[in-house]
């Protein structure tokens, strides 16, 4: 499920914003082309919910390396207003999923956009054979 909502914010922001932006979803310890998109799942959790139901929280954070040194923080501003509408909702498979508890901050003139991508899932079990009937003999000795 994180690979596919990964794929869907891959392709709202290449959508958004062209091929003029690298959009990476693995870790580079050097060589990003600026202006790029890092783009991460920090922390998913599952919680039961009712019965066979799950609430799935899967938060992203999608950070962006500004080109222009000069005015990097107007930059991210401008970028993180696109990144309101474009991350609202993904198409993720046939699906629809809203994006929620949006917001960002600017830390060292790298933007770090928050948005979470939450669902509820259903635990599908798995036919299992089951026994009809069981037999057992006792003694008791003296």
């Amino acid at each position: 499920m994180i690979n596919a909502i990964l794929e869907a914010v891959s392709i709202s922001l290449h959508a958004e914003f062209g091929d003029g932006y690298e959009i990476y979803r693995e870790a580079k310890a050097q060589g990003l082309k600026e202006p790029c998109f890092f783009i991460q799942c920090l922390n998913p959790a599952d919680r039961l919910f009712f019965g066979k139901r799950y609430f799935r929280r899967n938060p992203f954070c999608i950070q962006y390396f500004p080109e222009d040194s000069l005015h990097e923080k107007e930059e991210c501003y401008a970028v993180a207003e696109r990144l309101f509408r474009c991350l609202e909702c993904l198409k993720v498979g046939e699906s629809w999923i809203r994006g929620t508890e949006r917001n960002y901050e600017v830390v060292d003139d790298i933007l770090h956009f928050f948005v979470n991508y939450d669902r509820f899932v259903y635990k599908i079990e798995e036919n299992v054979v089951r026994m009809d009937g069981v037999s057992a003999e006792t003694s008791v000795k003296g």
